[in-house]
């Protein structure tokens, strides 16, 4: 290989211009290129002292052949990722043209049919019908219903069963069995997870999904395969027979048991038929239905505490793609028997979207998080551990719907109640719940513990998102967690049988939210949550410790139609141990009208984001009130706690007190963070949407107006309700503090607009467990204090600019600030107001 450059030296000029490079010399040159690509001019010289063949090599000519090299380097990637954009657009493309020839086939079906029943109604005085039509309609949607008579069990019965679930699983994966529309909410495109579609009118629910994933065939039918590792539903899959068939392919016979999501309905088991083998293009199948109406063969009885439900054929067509990776099919087709539930939570087991998001789209995902692990050697979707932090992630949702079922063969057993069955008590003594908890917890607290007790209760919640009530609950623990218990639930024993009552101990300090690792998606997150300042024991008053919980957020997202919202927790150790015991507590809110459009994206964490005041106060936004009425979902509450046997009544006497008080605060919140709430019920000293509020906004106006000189909003509002609507959407912070406490030099804030809500981090329903000094920093208290006297003789003061925290301890800069008294009517001082001007997370 030769190279060229300019400037050489006349001994090794080529023509007068050029230095031709030996092949010695660009070997010599490439070894230093790969140690270091940009060589500083002293390392350049000393390449020269070293490598005799390079002496008759200026160090100007190697700095250009550096130059060069990289500039090669550069374009090489930038070829390379182009060839990878555009294989995958060319696979989406053609992913595109077959499900728009799927289409362009259900259209003609559904036209002909059409026209078969138009016949079929105009010739309606005929004595039968017509069996061309009527084949016609059945071939819209496969009977599966239909029953089969007992087939034989043998291995050629069970290849026949296969052959046919495989013939079925194609026609509804390629072809127009079922007729698919699209996902509420899923545009498809080269960056979308996938085009995401979900049944009309057929048995059962059913979704269907086509992706692309960086993976090869057979690797994606592994993953798949292992459905406890990505559907956390699934609690256990058992292969009890494999046989080979003819074709190269196998038969499994599995048995299946999945998680009931909530305290108020039985879990679902399967016995199920796998069937894996190769088409004749060289597409992997893997599908799957229930055996029924088997003979002289194996078969599942039904088990306590499950309900049989059925799997319709079902599976995963996986074809390999041009350049590497696969185009997949997935269609997940169910039978969930949901008469077995409560009416109430019906549409949790009717509902095709449910399906699409826990299940089907839950497939998609885990594939796209291996691949790109698979692609990047430091990955920063899931940290530097990815197996091991998704693994965390695993035992923390599975240790949570433990709790949640409390399945007697894993040692649970109820305990009596105190006559209101509004908390379940469940209680578990068994050796493998126990493994692992006699370490010490969270800086030297010994846990010798040797029984495991949880409490556990679920509640309707009323025209509340999950995503919305969620992310209160992570960001504002303070307002329905009792550090003194909650924190330390896998270490309680440490608290005499006094403490048990559920009394608060010690302060619950501040909360710091350090980001651990997420999916690509970014539906997942998980993070270690630090609770600083708790006093676990009365003799901890005085040296309050710092305690970490390892925490799950999921369904955050407040677009994702049909998605379940989890906040599971446990107390970790400080050694932070992969093999460390995991206590799972917390909540899963599930919406029930899953079919109804999601919130709007602009909606957040205030009681008003779409702050539209009418005359009955807050008009139901457009975000989902208006879309279908009222807004259902049912919250399951989960408590972990470890204990000494003896002190049973005890503990079971707090945990059920506290799931209790938990659930009273759930409910405040949830009403405050309805749309419809008048906020009169808050314990807000402003809520909005009321006289009070409406008037407070004029108050503002007017007191900054006689102070200041110059008006505060534009000109042109008219009324309290614009003033209040304009002085909400107005871009600096403004916020106000009681004048009593202010005066008692514990000013609390009683109103903030959006901005201020946004730059303090929080909501109107924890501003008020805010404090005036807690935001300041030590230079902004003193001049606070400063011009205290100055605001209360002349009225105002204008703030130099300076560093405020939030309610997270994130700092905040600002430009300036304006403080004023705000006067009433009878012109007497009613609070102290304050605008932080051009505000910016720091």
């Amino acid at each position: 290989m030769a190279m060229s450059c300019k400037d050489g030296k006349p001994g090794s000029l080529d023509n007068g211009k050029y230095v031709r490079y030996t092949p010695e010399q660009v070997e010599a040159l490439e070894r230093l290129y790969h140690e270091c690509p940009k060589p500083s001019s002293i390392r350049r010289q000393q390449l020269i002292r070293e490598c005799p063949i390079l002496s008759n090599i200026e160090p100007k000519q190697i700095k250009v052949w550096f130059q060069n090299r990289r500039c090669r380097e550069k374009q090489r990637k930038e070829a390379s990722r182009l060839q990878a954009v555009n294989r995958k657009l060319t696979a989406m493309n053609k992913l595109l043209m077959e499900e728009n020839d799927r289409l362009q086939k259900q259209v003609s079906q559904l036209v002909y049919e059409n026209g078969c029943f138009r016949q079929h109604t105009q010739n309606a005085t005929l004595a039968t019908k017509d069996p061309s039509c009527e084949s016609a309609v059945m071939s819209g949607q496969q009977r599966e219903t239909h029953q089969h008579p007992p087939r034989d069990a043998s291995p050629a019965g069970l290849l026949s069963i296969a052959e046919e679930t495989l013939a079925e699983f194609l026609s509804k994966a390629t072809g127009t069995a079922v007729e698919w529309v699209q996902m509420p909410g899923m545009k498809p495109g080269p960056d979308s997870i996938g085009i995401i579609a979900i049944s009309h009118g057929c048995p059962g629910v059913a979704a269907r999904a086509c992706g692309l994933v960086g993976l090869e065939p057979t690797r994606v039918a592994e993953l798949l395969k292992d459905r406890p590792s990505w559907f956390h539903d699934c609690r256990a899959v058992d292969v009890l027979n494999v046989l080979p068939t003819a074709n190269g392919g196998t038969i499994e016979l599995l048995y299946m048991q999945l998680y009931a999501p909530t305290t108020l309905a039985p879990a679902r088991d399967f016995w199920l038929l796998r069937y894996t083998s190769v088409l004749e293009d060289g597409s992997l199948v893997v599908c799957e239905r229930s055996l029924k109406n088997t003979q002289n063969g194996p078969s599942m009885p039904p088990v306590q505490h499950f309900v049989r439900a059925e799997m319709l054929p079902s599976g995963y067509l996986i074809r390999p793609c041009e350049g590497g990776g696969s185009i997949i099919h997935i269609v997940d087709h169910m039978d969930l028997e949901p008469w077995s539930v409560p009416e109430v939570l019906r549409p949790l087991y009717e509902s095709s979207t449910v399906l699409a998001q826990k299940t089907t789209m839950a497939a998609l995902r885990q594939l796209r998080q291996i691949a790109q692990e698979v692609s990047q050697s430091n990955v920063t979707g899931w940290g530097r551990r990815p197996a091991a932090l998704r693994a965390l992630s695993q035992r923390l949702s599975r240790g949570f719907n433990d709790a949640v079922n409390g399945f007697t063969d894993e040692g649970w057993s109820m305990m009596g109640n105190d006559g209101m069955d509004d908390v379940t008590i469940l209680v578990n003594s068994s050796p493998d719940k126990l493994m692992g908890l006699n370490l010490s917890f969270a800086n030297g607290f010994p846990s010798v513990s040797n029984a495991v007790l949880c409490a556990k209760a679920s509640m309707l919640l009323q025209n509340v998102p999950p995503a919305i009530l969620l992310r209160f609950l992570r960001e504002h623990r303070s307002e329905w967690a009792d550090s003194s218990i909650d924190a330390y639930s896998a270490a309680v024993v440490k608290v005499g049988p006094c403490s048990l009552r559920g009394s608060r101990v010690g302060g619950f300090g501040s909360q710091v939210i350090l980001p651990l690792a997420h999916t690509v998606e970014h539906e997942e997150f998980l993070e270690v949550i630090k609770l600083e300042g708790i006093a676990q024991s009365p003799e901890d008053a005085l040296m309050p410790r710092d305690v970490f919980l390892l925490q799950l957020c999921s369904g955050m997202d407040e677009n994702a139609v049909g998605t379940c919202a989890e906040l599971i927790f446990a107390p970790i150790d400080a050694s932070f141990a992969d093999d460390a015991p995991l206590l799972p507590s917390g909540f899963r809110i599930i919406p029930l009208d899953s079919g109804k459009e999601a919130s709007s994206p602009n909606r957040t964490l205030d009681l008003a984001s779409a702050l539209e005041i009418g005359p009955a106060g807050n008009k139901a936004s457009n975000d989902y009130s208006a879309a279908g009425g009222c807004m259902r979902s049912v919250m399951t509450i989960a408590f972990e706690f470890a204990f000494e046997s003896h002190l049973q009544e005890h503990v079971a006497s707090m945990a059920r007190q506290y799931v209790r008080s938990i659930i009273s605060s759930v409910q405040r919140v949830a009403l405050a963070l309805s749309p419809s709430y008048s906020g009169s019920h808050a314990g807000l000293r402003t809520p909005l949407g009321t006289p009070e509020a409406q008037t407070l906004a004029r108050w503002i106006c007017q007191s900054y107006r006689v102070y200041m000189g110059v008006e505060l909003l534009k000109s042109g509002t008219e009324g309290g309700e614009s003033v209040l609507k304009t002085l909400w959407h107005h871009s600096d912070a403004i916020m106000c503090c009681s004048l009593k406490l202010f005066l008692q030099a514990l000013p609390v804030f009683t109103f903030a607009n959006q901005a201020g809500l946004d730059m303090l981090e929080t909501t109107l329903v924890a501003l008020q467990d805010l404090t005036l000094e807690k935001i300041f920093d030590e230079h902004g208290r003193k001049t606070l204090c400063t011009e205290f006297p100055q605001i209360m003789q002349q009225g105002f003061a204008c703030l130099q600019g300076g560093i405020c925290l939030s309610s997270m301890g994130r700092p905040v800069s600002y430009e300036r600030a304006v403080a004023w008294k705000v006067l009433n009517e009878e012109e007497n001082a009613h609070c102290i107001c304050f605008m932080f001007v051009n505000w910016s997370f720091v």
